[in-house]
């Protein structure tokens, strides 16, 4: 019996564990898909449920049904390579022969004092629960900051002001623009955007801490009934425990095979795994086919040959009805970009890549 298990059912896993499941797989072995929730929720749409412009259910994706894979619900707190198994806090550990990290990333606060504890987050399912509830339960004219203006900041201010038009919005950053890590054409149109939607942008503005109802900066204290922290990511916090080789970002750096160098056998792939990239949904799906191909070809005593990973683009949306993005190295904007990123959705919820 061969044990395949796979931690983290988001994009990169789910990816793979499709992937094997497509091709026909030796009868003696088993993919166990680890994860808290019993379905995926797709991170990317995280910044609708926080605004309360999507549903719960419009952001679910249902794990397959195959008798070579099991579900394993639990709370993850490490693994060993010695004994080649998977520690629950809640349940026996899991053996494995051939192990996948996909556990995903976590807001990277900075060692800002009071981020964690008095700004709202969208980086987990619970956590945008909770967010969209205090930002809908926002008094009339109430005032929400977003802190970072990259692309889940812009995508929560925008939606945010299509569904609670009566809040005043401000996103707070410390770079020169909304959107500094794109083209200035991009930058521009998004600002514009706010501008004309009554979004306040603040820039070059350095946070030094937060307390209950105000953030306080190097030039000023703002005032804020609810904080949304989109100012960085980094490893989740298993990943950050490991002693394997990390780069700047604390991601485990993996070969060619997007396996720890370390660990044979122990792949790594999405937000915890170091790559030219910058993290994307799209970036770990491509991994997830990637580690499929490893997988299939080693269970059949092959060699993987892997092509280079390559991107399609990036989408962000401004509400409903426009967006802007990059395809190769050309911008685009509005009505275009967002009837793409509808359709990215569209495919995800059904599971082709």
């Amino acid at each position: 019996m061969s044990h395949i298990v796979i931690l983290g059912g988001g994009y990169g896993g789910l990816t793979l564990v499709n992937e094997l499941l497509e091709e026909n797989l030796p009868s003696e072995v088993r993919i166990f898909l680890v994860d808290r929730m019993p379905f995926q929720g797709l991170k990317t749409e995280y910044y609708a449920l926080a605004a309360g412009t999507s549903s719960d259910l419009d952001i679910r994706v249902t794990y397959p049904s195959h008798t070579q894979l099991e579900i394993v619900y639990g709370e993850i707190t490490g693994f060993s390579e010695e004994t080649k198994t998977v520690a629950f806090a809640n349940r026996d550990p899991l053996p494995y022969d051939t192990l996948v990290l996909a556990l995903g990333c976590t807001d990277n606060y900075h060692g800002i004092p009071g981020a964690d504890e008095y700004s709202c987050s969208i980086q987990t399912l619970s956590a945008t629960r909770r967010t969209y509830q205090m930002l809908n339960d926002a008094r009339p004219y109430g005032q929400v900051s977003i802190i970072g203006g990259g692309l889940s900041g812009v995508e929560v201010a925008a939606e945010l002001r299509e569904s609670r038009p009566d809040l005043n919005i401000r996103i707070i950053d410390r770079g020169p623009s909304v959107l500094s890590g794109f083209p200035g054409k991009l930058q521009h149109f998004v600002a514009s955007w706010f501008l004309e939607h009554q979004v306040e942008m603040l820039s070059h503005i350095t946070t030094n801490s937060l307390g209950q109802g105000v953030i306080h900066t190097t030039d000023a204290d703002i005032l804020s009934d609810v904080t949304v922290w989109t100012a960085g990511i980094q490893p989740v916090e298993i990943i950050q425990r490991l002693t394997y080789a990390k780069d700047k970002q604390g991601r485990l750096v993996v070969n060619e095979f997007h396996e720890l160098p370390e660990a044979p056998n122990v792949f790594v792939i999405g937000d915890c795994s170091s790559q030219p990239y910058s993290p994307s949904a799209q970036l770990a799906q491509a991994q997830g086919k990637q580690v499929a191909h490893v997988i299939r070809a080693r269970l059949h005593g092959k060699e993987p040959r892997l092509p280079r990973i390559r991107l399609r683009g990036t989408l962000g949306s401004l509400g409903k009805k426009s967006g802007f993005g990059i395809m190769g190295s050309t911008p685009i904007m509005g009505r275009v970009p967002r009837i793409l990123k509808s359709g990215v959705l569209w495919k995800s919820r059904r599971h082709f890549g």
